[in-house]
């Protein structure tokens, strides 16, 4: 009897906790075959000339790979990782190795969701198939209270109905081992960087969550420590929801509840992104000054407080919730520029880039978000202003 070969394929759920694509595929095969693609266009450059992935968050996802590749070989396993196109590469292996299907995380923006028609094109012309898995989400979309289509606009309204009549799923148990093809190829690691894989990957999440309820004040601020694990789905938003409620303590109650809002928000982004396809990347109040934007993306405003916060975005690939509101409100009401290349220099250089955290986040600072009353305007600037004169100069 021909043994069962399933392969998985990785891209936003670089982690083995709380993984049903690669929980299921061990539990169905008898080998399974991880795989990473850098696709080459996650890192050319955009309409705006900016690159869809800049330095840093190129070396965090590196590194974060490579973490992954490190845990599935202490257990046994191994990770394929290629620089090229998925739709080419995964046909080509599934042949080679007579997978009988692939396993995936079904995702929500375009770009990511073309990518997978692509490659399930492919691997029809091949008789295989392109498994769908969802997990990217805190609340399960088989167990929210309303279809997709039924999501109400307001996030508020969403989140009071989705906290009353919904739950967050227990996490999958981590695996203990992985069984792979005897002869499976050994692949070179595309890119190379010094290693220091302390600081990324599952390990370290758990540190930095650990660390995190140690700390005196947690806030919404608390919640872009711990973003970049979440946007590479090193965390799985699950486990994060129910670690941080099993160390709930009067002191961080409050702080903690404010950190899980964050994860209902991310959650509402990417089911608008389902109900209303590419709503959060369109501009319909368009407008555009290239000198604006260049004198923005380099920090060199009139106002020193936003100055000092793109220079730590363009130095660090990190800013706070609150930063994020800042130096956005600042391009969008002070300089009148469009948002969306704002939300693309964003994508450049966050390290916690999401496609619909990120651009859901610009739409309602631009007031053309769905959720309307979390929509800001020029008198949130203004309001901004009076209350940190340093803003105005």
């Amino acid at each position: 009897m021909s043994k069962k070969v399933i392969l998985v394929w990785f891209r936003n759920d670089l982690r083995t906790h709380d993984n049903e694509v690669l929980q299921s595929a061990i539990q169905k095969a008898d080998f399974i075959i991880p795989v990473y693609i850098f696709d080459p266009r996650y890192y050319q450059e955009n309409k705006f000339g900016f690159k869809n992935t800049g330095e840093f968050r190129a070396d965090y996802i590196a590194q974060t790979v490579f973490s992954l590749k490190q845990k599935l070989q202490s257990l046994g396993g191994d990770l394929l990782t290629y620089e090229g196109y998925p739709e080419q590469i995964i046909p080509q292996l599934v042949q080679k190795y007579d997978a009988d299907e692939v396993y995936h995380h079904r995702e929500v923006a375009k770009r990511e969701t073309d990518i997978s028609e692509l490659v399930e094109e492919e691997l029809w012309k091949v008789k295989r198939n392109l498994r769908h898995f969802i997990g990217h989400t805190l609340y399960h979309k088989e167990d929210l209270p309303f279809p997709i289509r039924d999501i109400p606009n307001d996030f508020n309204t969403f989140r009071k109905k989705v906290a009353k009549e919904s739950f967050v799923r227990g996490c999958i148990a981590d695996i203990k081992q992985v069984d792979i093809p005897p002869h499976l190829e050994k692949t070179t690691f595309p890119f190379d960087f010094s290693v220091t894989t302390a600081h990324f990957g599952e390990s370290a999440a758990n540190a930095k969550l650990n660390e995190l309820i140690k700390e005196t004040e947690i806030n919404m601020e608390s919640y872009t420590e711990l973003s970049p694990y979440l946007a590479l789905g090193v965390l799985s938003p699950a486990y994060t929801y129910h670690f941080l409620k099993k160390n709930i303590t009067p002191k961080n109650k409050k702080g903690i509840n404010a950190f899980l809002e964050n994860l209902m928000v991310r959650d509402y982004f990417r089911f608008m992104l389902k109900k209303y396809p590419n709503c959060y990347f369109i501009n319909t109040q368009q407008r555009s000054d290239s000198n604006s934007l260049a004198v923005w993306t380099s920090g060199q405003t009139s106002c020193e407080t936003v100055n000092n916060l793109m220079s730590k975005l363009n130095t660090t690939g990190r800013l706070t919730r609150t930063e994020r509101e800042t130096v956005a409100l600042h391009l969008i009401y002070e300089l009148n520029e469009n948002w969306l290349a704002g939300a693309a220099w964003f994508e450049q250089q966050l390290i916690d880039y999401a496609p619909a955290t990120i651009y859901g986040f610009w739409a309602h600072m631009a007031d053309q978000g769905t959720s309307i009353k979390n929509n800001k305007s020029i008198g949130d600037w203004d309001k901004v202003k009076t209350e940190h004169p340093k803003l105005v100069i």
